[in-house]
Parts: structure tokens; sequence; C-alpha cells
């Protein structure tokens, strides 16, 4: 039977979330009929959780640099097709009016998520998309013309063309928990490994909880031998578990991708970052001269966090921090400067997914087209958003993965 005794759509999207969203309005907006089976008891979760509830929702730089996964041209289309300029353009008609901030992010002028997510619902309103909540598709049969989903509450929806929107892992509580994918491969698709990305990373490091709540401006790497895997800069947290902020959440990708494989990974941290090795230890010298009357924990107040200092001088291997300031050696010296530029911890792994902003891995996108989001194995349906392996870079990429690929979905769904 249908849904609630009506006739059948021409298409049924899984999953109601920014990819979701978009694939409805632009198939409906070329004459298709359309519903929407959302798992949770509203649709956009994410949308409200994303850029700190003020929704990163693109990105100027929009670059195929940006993104990830094990073929990342495959984004070039859809991204090509609907880019920055379009989904600013898609939202002002919306009426969301954008802005560009530092590092080329977009925002509403609002700042406010809730607003984004208001014009997207109000737009599904006033078009005529069916939206169902706490409707969790349990299975898929069928193909294009032909399709039945099943409803984990018995009922079933039949539909022409279908397209899975269900986004990853990350972030489970607001919606996505992984089950788009047994969709996927009960319909001939494999997944690649899927892991937490934009995530905080966990360290070994006996001083976490003495450090804890700390923040710098710095710069931090990934590194497995000397190799540097990947760096970044900005503002850094220390955790009682390890570290966080925008660089290390940017770095958790590569962690994650070198973890998984069994490899050991290192984070070097530079917590003076605007001084060259030779700058910072002529200022080493002057300011121990100058200081040279203190203890030395105390001859740093002032350059260093005072609760970092004690562990820093630890680590530079100065069991008596309180000796005069006077009396540190050439070699503490050098020391000191090490830490301070090159500070290395063992990363042991990453938070869960209920802490990562999304996935990485998802559906294989070798047997997707990349021009219509189409299966190449099951006719009539197509894939939008996180599901697949593609993940951007914090600063709004994932967001317009999202907008992008779903408005390809529904258009070409639309069409077919």
């Amino acid at each position: 039977m249908t849904l609630a005794g009506k006739s059948s759509p021409a298409v049924a999207v899984v999953g109601g979330g920014a990819a979701g969203l978009t694939a409805a309005i632009s198939a409906r907006h070329r004459g298709a009929g359309v519903v929407i089976l959302e798992r949770m008891d509203r649709v956009g979760k994410k949308i409200l959780a994303t850029g700190n509830g003020r929704c990163n929702l693109s990105n100027t730089h929009l670059d195929i640099g940006n993104y990830f996964g094990s073929n990342p041209k495959f984004a070039y289309s859809a991204l090509s097709r609907f880019d920055f300029q379009k989904t600013v353009e898609f939202f002002d008609r919306l009426g969301v009016t954008c802005k560009v901030e530092e590092g080329g992010k977009v925002f509403p002028v609002s700042d406010q998520a809730s607003s984004v997510l208001d014009v997207l619902r109000h737009e599904l309103e006033v078009i005529g998309v069916e939206t169902v909540c706490q409707a969790e598709v349990k299975n898929i049969a069928g193909s294009k013309g032909n399709f039945t989903l099943h409803l984990g509450d018995g009922n079933s929806v039949a539909a022409q063309r279908v397209i899975i929107a269900a986004g990853g892992r990350a972030a489970p509580g607001l919606g996505s928990n992984g089950s788009g994918y047994a969709l996927a491969q009960k319909l001939g698709h494999s997944i690649v490994d899927t892991f937490p990305a934009l995530v905080q990373l966990k360290l070994d490091s006996p001083y976490l909880k003495q450090i804890k709540g700390i923040k710098f401006i710095g710069s931090a790497e990934i590194m497995a031998g000397n190799k540097s895997l990947a760096g970044a800069e900005g503002e850094i947290l220390f955790t009682d578990y390890g570290i966080s902020g925008p660089p290390i959440l940017s770095l958790s990708r590569t962690a994650g991708d070198w973890l998984r494989r069994g490899e050991k990974v290192i984070l070097k941290i530079c917590l003076i970052n605007y001084k060259s090795r030779e700058e910072l230890e002529a200022y080493l010298n002057d300011r121990l001269q100058k200081q040279s009357h203190k203890n030395l924990d105390f001859s740093f107040v002032g350059f260093i966090n005072k609760r970092l200092v004690p562990v820093l001088l630890r680590e530079a291997g100065i069991p008596d921090v309180k000796k005069n300031a006077g009396r540190v050696t050439a070699e503490e010296k050098n020391n000191i400067a090490q830490i301070l530029q090159n500070w290395r911890f063992e990363v042991t792994g990453t938070n869960p997914w209920q802490s990562a902003q999304v996935t990485a891995g998802g559906v294989d996108v070798r047997d997707i087209n990349q021009k219509t989001m189409e299966s190449k194995l099951t006719p009539g349906l197509f894939f939008a958003g996180e599901i697949m392996d593609i993940d951007g870079a914090c600063g709004g990429y994932n967001l317009q993965w999202a907008w992008s690929s779903g408005f390809i979905a529904g258009e070409s769904a639309a069409l077919s």
C-alpha cells in the first residue's frame, strides 16, 4: 500500500537533511511529485548545528583541493554546475542574504542556522513537497519506475525514482546513523570504510588534565615518522582527552585515515608560530637575561599561559622549575625553544561519531554517475550528500557539497 493511502510520488527522497531538502526542492521545481521520508521527528536538525549555530553554508574559495575521498574529482561536476555563486543566489531567492567572513566562509547575515532551515521548510510547503517525519526506511526494492520503500512501521511508499540522502554516521543524535549504507548495499553498492572526520583528536600525554581549557593561536601538523602529512593554523584548545579547535578538526581526517591503517600518528604543535627559530632563540636569550633575578617558571609569565609554563619546562627536561632564570644553560634554552615550536604528541584516536561533524568514506562513487548522481547499478536510484565517499575540509565545504549534489540529484531524478 502507499503511505496514508496517497498516490505515488514521482520521487521519494530518503533523508531530510541539507542534501535531501535541496534535492526535493530541485525535483519539485522541475515538476516532479516529491515526498521526503525523514527518520527523525523533524527535518534539518543537523543544519541547525552547523557553524556553531550560524550555518557556514559555503565558501568563496570553492576548489576541488578542499575535498577528499577515494576519488575527490568525482565532486567536480556537481560543484561546478551548482557553485558558490548559484548557492548564494538560491538562498537569496528563498530570503537568506549571505555575507563572507574570514577565510571565505559564507554565513547568513542573520547569523542564525535556524533561518536557513526556516526558508527551506517554507519553500517545501509552498511548492507542495510532502514531508513525512518519523518514517524510517528499512528497505528499498525495485528499479526505475517501480520502487517500493518499506518503512519501519509497516507502511510502504511506491515511487518512480528514489534519492538516498540519508547522511553518514557523524552526529547520529541529529539524524545520520549510517542506516543509508545498508539501503545502498541491498541495491548493489559498495561502501568505502567510514571513519569520523572534522573531529577532535585524542592524545597520549600525562599533562592533559593540567592544561585542559588552555587556548592559543598557533599551528599544528600531522606527522608519520618525520614526514609532514598535513598542517593548519589558528586557535587551538587543549582538552582533558587531547586537543580541539578549527586547525585540529581540519587535520583530523588525515590523522584518522592513517590511524585506521594501523600507522603511528604524531601531532606536532607550534605554540610560537609568529617567530622563526632563530628569532625565538634570540628572544629567549634576551628575556631570560632581563628576567635573570626571577624563578625560571615565573620568568615566562607574560609570554606563555601561566598554566602551560611548568609543563613546558618539564617537557624541556628541566626538573627544577624554581631555579634562578639566570642559571638556565644553553642546552636547556634550546630545549625550551624546541618545545615551543616542535612539541610532539602521539595521537591515540579521534573522538567518537557523536562528536564528529562529517563522515569520511561512504558509498563508492565509482558506481555513481558524477553528472547526474544516478546509480550505475540501479536505474532510477540517485544519491546526494554525505552518504557518498566525498567529504570536505572545515569551512563550509561539506554543506556546499550537500547543496550541489542535492540540487543535481533532484534535477536529474525529475527529468529522468
